[in-house]
């Protein structure tokens, strides 16, 4: 496959960038992509949710009424979850979410989800980026190329400072390492904006 590269001004260059096949036109594995993101976004869970139960809520423990001959249903102590103020029976409790996903799923997902991206079209290829550190660079960057307004993620082959500071005050973009990109957040964007060098490392993995 092949596109278009661009400039900043976004303007054709008249060359043409290739995508390795392998990468970006495979037959997409939904199911790898569904199991590779739960995995991410499991990861991120903090886990420690923690309700009170029985034996933890502030209470006394006395007897309410005598166990049988009052005419009422039996009941212990005030800390009773049946109870208003009572504990909580089964409730939450901390706990690790994360879980193993085989290094070869990981890549089948990644690899799944930029050919989805590269059949819908939404993949642009750009020469290497130099911004001043300004924001006002990286937005008209994103008006040339009509991707204003949409999630947009940047990859770059290696770290840019400039490029840093001139995108992270805009909310909708996202910058990372073509060697950092994982199928979340190629997912969870609109767009995908390719640098030259950033592509060379992708086509690669």
């Amino acid at each position: 496959m092949e596109l278009a590269i661009y400039n900043q001004q976004g303007q054709e260059t008249g060359r043409k960038a290739t995508l390795n096949d392998e990468v970006f036109a495979i037959v997409p594995n939904e199911h790898a992509i569904y199991l590779d993101v739960k995995q991410y976004l499991a990861n991120h869970r903090q886990g420690t949710h923690k309700s009170k139960e029985r034996s933890e809520v502030s209470g006394s423990t006395r007897k309410l009424h005598k166990q049988k001959g009052g005419g009422g249903s039996r009941i212990g102590d005030i800390n009773s979850p049946v109870l208003v103020g009572g504990g909580r029976v089964f409730g939450p409790r901390p706990r690790d979410y994360r879980f193993k996903l085989n290094r070869k799923v990981k890549d089948l997902a990644r690899k799944s989800a930029l050919s989805l991206k590269a059949q819908a079209g939404e993949i642009i290829v750009v020469e290497d980026l130099n911004f001043a550190p300004k924001t006002k660079e990286y937005v008209n960057f994103a008006k040339n190329l009509k991707v204003e307004g949409k999630k947009v993620l940047v990859v770059l082959a290696n770290e840019n400072n400039d490029v840093y500071l001139s995108m992270r005050n805009v909310p909708d973009a996202r910058l990372m390492t073509a060697s950092d990109i994982n199928t979340y957040v190629v997912m969870n964007n609109n767009a995908l904006i390719l640098t030259e060098s950033g592509l060379a490392v992708i086509n690669n993995i």
